[in-house]
């Protein structure tokens, strides 16, 4: 099985070429390929499969319009919606590979078309769709609650505002909030203002962990600042453990832009993958 290393501002994947739709992806399987002490190590692992061949009846009704699926799985091999820095990374590949050329068209996801253009110094640009605001809601950590907004980017996130540095929160253990509200899970992002329309962000992934970045969540807090002054558009610049992305509102739609890099390929031997992993 062949594989590429890739990450997008040190949110990192394992990259699974089967553009014919024949790899078998257990759950276990994704979860030994993100170790990172028994395996490659990443947050998730994207495979990379036609539309017409994903065998997800959703994704295929998309064949039309898209000619590539991105596969999501995150790091404990459970299925996400969506990933924003998983996007420009798989679109990269793409490009690399000589499966798609340079510029810009839509690539399918399970939440759904998700347009990309590929800027000429390496950044890659995504048309996220609408961030959709559902309420507030309450996430707890370290023995305090935090109040949030509830944001959908196709995926569950919480948005809570803080305000001291968000380097000084203890994200070693998954952050509590109410089942009742997430049935599925949520990530929940913890951000800071350090600037005009500039902020500061971590999060814990549901499935994954703290994680140096996580698109879908810049834009997700960039939307909840932006609702705190108003509705306020425009460009937001966030930063996150792993680099920095742009995430612009326009009232329509939301566009992330951040950077995209394969780092190394090579081949996994199928009969460590098959082995049973130690108790």
């Amino acid at each position: 099985m062949r594989f590429v290393k890739g990450h997008g501002t040190e949110n990192d994947f394992v990259i699974l070429p089967d553009p014919g739709g024949v790899l078998d992806l257990a759950p276990e399987a994704v979860a030994r390929l993100c170790d990172r002490r028994a395996g490659i190590g990443a947050d998730g692992v994207l495979r990379v499969v036609r539309t017409k061949a994903a065998g997800d009846p959703a994704a295929e009704a998309m064949a039309g319009e898209a000619e590539w699926f991105m596969d999501y799985r995150n790091a404990d091999g459970s299925v996400a919606e969506m990933c924003g820095n998983g996007v420009r990374v798989f679109a990269r590949y793409l490009v690399d590979a000589g499966l798609a050329a340079p510029g810009e068209w839509d690539l399918a996801t399970r939440a759904g078309l998700r347009r990309v253009t590929l800027g000429p110094a390496g950044d890659v640009s995504v048309d996220m769709g609408p961030p959709e605001h559902l309420g507030t809601g309450r996430a707890s950590l370290a023995g305090r609650s935090y109040t949030g907004e509830r944001v959908s980017m196709g995926n569950p996130h919480l948005a809570c505002p803080v305000e001291r540095p968000v380097a000084e929160l203890d994200l070693t253990r998954a952050p509590g909030f109410d089942p009742a509200v997430f049935p599925d899970g949520v990530n929940v992002e913890f951000y800071r203002a350090v600037g005009e329309r500039h902020l500061e962000m971590r999060v814990y992934e549901r499935g994954s962990g703290e994680t140096r970045s996580c698109g879908t969540g810049t834009v997700a807090v960039a939307a909840a600042a932006a609702g705190e002054r108003g509705g306020a558009g425009g460009e937001w610049t966030i930063d996150v453990p792993g680099g920095r992305v742009v995430v612009t509102l326009d009232g329509r739609t939301s566009h992330l832009r951040g950077p995209a890099v394969l780092v190394a390929e090579g081949e996994i031997r199928a009969e460590w993958l098959a082995a049973p992993r130690p108790s």
